[in-house]
């Protein structure tokens, strides 16, 4: 998908262009762009002999989605232990983790303060 989304609309043969060699086979990148529409990532058109594809959806749409699944598959659909192992790791620490709940808190002010507004 960051290569669909770089080059905006595509062919899989202008994707398949852009990989290192050994590049995968035309078929295979084609393979990939229809399951990728089949689950809502992809639209295409037709073009002379073949199809231009373009993403069906946005980068942090995509991202989310992703997300969920990755973590409804390794970590039992909580996030709570995705966070654990972050911290387990050291990949975020007890600074990181007090200024999301610094944001977090202000985030839910700033969204009361516009509830009372209107």
């Amino acid at each position: 998908m960051a290569l669909i989304w770089k080059l905006g609309s595509c062919a899989p043969k202008e994707v398949q262009a852009l990989y290192d060699e050994p590049r995968p086979h035309i078929n295979t990148v084609a393979m990939v762009f229809q399951s990728l529409e089949k689950k809502g990532y992809l639209t295409h058109r037709p073009q002379g002999r073949g199809f231009i594809y373009e993403p069906a959806v946005q980068r942090e749409d995509y991202g989310n989605r992703r997300i969920s699944q990755f973590v409804d598959a390794f970590f039992s659909d909580s996030y709570m232990s995705v966070v654990s192992a972050l911290v387990r790791d050291k990949k975020v620490d007890e600074a990181d983790l007090l200024q999301f709940l610094a944001d977090l808190r202000k985030q839910k002010v700033q969204g009361e303060q516009s509830t009372e507004a209107t």
